[in-house]
């Protein structure tokens, strides 16, 4: 009897909260952490030597002839890129169901507002703290890297669309960071492996950790919002933007803090190919499936995606041209199949609610694409890259200078191992936080729906259509 009870206790405390009312717990948790960012940054953060007042001075100690050489002029047009997708592209392609368009594109927005000023952060403590001063200096190149960071909790939010609180948004994010700070040091610093577009640390760590955070949140009764959960004409239309996007500037995203010269060069070149491959296997599959042959927009706005995604780690190698076209043909293929049917078996059988699929875009071929690195750099030789091509591409330098190419490989799939741990453990861990009944999260039967967080505008249908189309001003209406 006393089991029932606790059992029955346990379930009303981990069950739906009904009030979603954020008056109070939004603007506390906005103001709050604003306030520590800046304390934070006043405290740690600096200009770097190339955006400091002092640059003048270090270019004549340095013998830099020119400012045309300050790394912001190879890195900022890579950063707009970057910084388009992060905002635009992820925030369109989440605008997909047809009643949380401003809840995808909004809350977007707002995770990376917070994650990137928390990951110049955390990953200048990692990465960029002087031990002299305590400081953290931060340049263009750190702008693109938090852009990075904040991809992963991206990722992950697209697990959990329409089914958390923005105060929730915020707590993933907050996790998200940290967690990825410390597996990127752990993978590129202490493994040593090579990442530059993060197949492994961005793709594969965000989609396992947005995973796993699902399926500790499981709805039971998530089909309460079955008539919410679905696109329209056009929400689907306006996913296609954010699709767009991301495939136009991937090659952007994974070149943006390779080494200058050919591996940036040939990271774009292979990035440019996968994609394209991607494209035609995708539509290949998607119109295989259906009877008629028609296709599914779904398939289109992601899968066409998942070769940018696989190529992250070994694009800056030499993989070939013709090998970027055989890894974007399989990725088109495997994750097209996703969501046709391991996103439903998943669901069924695991108890895993994925809303935009982000196992068949973002995990598995994040995760594939760290094991094709992985081959890719063990069957490097001197003969394909040169003596000082093969120190370059891996960095074989310092201590690391006698790690031959098997051994590169084998690092490489360790740190797509470390990825996979970190996603699925961190994530189960803030799943269970999220749990707790004070976030506000929406009720089973209230999901994907944005009139329960934000203000919406009264129906299309008050305006007559015929005064709307001839003057294009809603004012005209009542003197009409």
């Amino acid at each position: 009897m006393s089991s029932a009870i606790l059992t029955d206790s346990a379930a009303n405390f981990f069950g739906p909260q009904k009030n979603t009312n954020m008056r109070v717990s939004l603007p506390a948790v906005c103001f709050v952490w604003q306030i520590a960012m800046i304390v934070l940054f006043g405290v740690f953060i600096r200009y770097d030597e190339e955006s400091d007042a002092h640059w003048i001075e270090y270019r004549r100690e340095n013998n830099i002839t020119s400012d045309i050489e300050n790394d912001f002029y190879f890195r900022y047009p890579s950063f707009q890129d970057v910084h388009v997708m992060i905002f635009v592209g992820f925030g369109f392609l989440m605008t997909f169901l047809k009643r949380y368009s401003y809840g995808g594109v909004g809350f977007n927005f707002l995770i990376a507002a917070f994650g990137l000023q928390w990951a110049l952060l955390m990953q200048g403590w990692f990465h960029a703290l002087n031990p002299e001063t305590g400081k953290i200096t931060i340049g263009v190149e750190s702008l693109i890297n938090a852009d990075f960071c904040c991809a992963g909790s991206l990722i992950a939010f697209g697990a959990l669309l329409g089914k958390v609180s923005p105060v929730q948004t915020l707590v993933v994010a907050l996790f998200g960071v940290t967690l990825f700070a410390v597996e990127e040091y752990i993978i590129l610093d202490l493994l040593h492996c090579r990442d530059a577009g993060g197949s492994m640390v961005i793709h594969c760590f965000g989609g396992y950790y947005g995973l796993a955070i699902s399926w500790v949140l499981y709805r039971p009764n998530l089909h309460l919002s079955k008539r919410h959960h679905g696109s329209i004409y056009h929400s689907d239309l306006f996913a296609m933007i954010g699709t767009l996007y991301l495939w136009m500037y991937w090659p952007s995203f994974n070149s943006a803090i390779t080494d200058h010269g050919d591996g940036q060069h040939r990271t774009a070149i292979n990035t440019y190919l996968a994609l394209a491959s991607s494209v035609l296997t995708t539509v290949a599959l998607s119109s295989m499936h259906q009877k008629r042959g028609k296709l599914d927009m779904v398939h289109i706005q992601n899968a066409t995606l998942a070769g940018g995604v696989a190529m992250g780690t070994a694009a800056e190698f030499m993989i070939t041209p013709y090998g970027a076209l055989i890894v974007g043909f399989c990725m088109g293929i495997i994750s097209t199949f996703g969501y046709l049917y391991i996103s439903p078996f998943l669901e069924k059988t695991l108890k895993l609610q994925d809303t935009c699929g982000v196992h068949n875009l973002h995990a598995v071929p994040g995760m594939l694409g760290g094991f094709i690195g992985a081959i890719v750099a063990a069957a490097a030789s001197e003969s394909v890259y040169g003596r000082e091509g093969l120190i370059n591409t891996f960095d074989f330098e310092g201590e690391f200078a006698d790690r031959t190419p098997g051994t590169q490989g084998g690092f490489q799939a360790a740190g797509t191992c470390v990825s996979i741990a970190f996603g699925l453990v961190g994530g189960a861990i803030v799943g269970f936080i999220l749990r707790f009944p004070i976030w506000g999260d929406p009720g089973d039967d209230n999901c994907f729906d944005d009139e329960v967080y934000w203000e919406l505008p009264e129906d299309e249908e008050t305006v007559p259509p015929v005064l709307e189309y001839n003057n294009h001003m809603i004012h005209k209406q009542q003197e009409m």
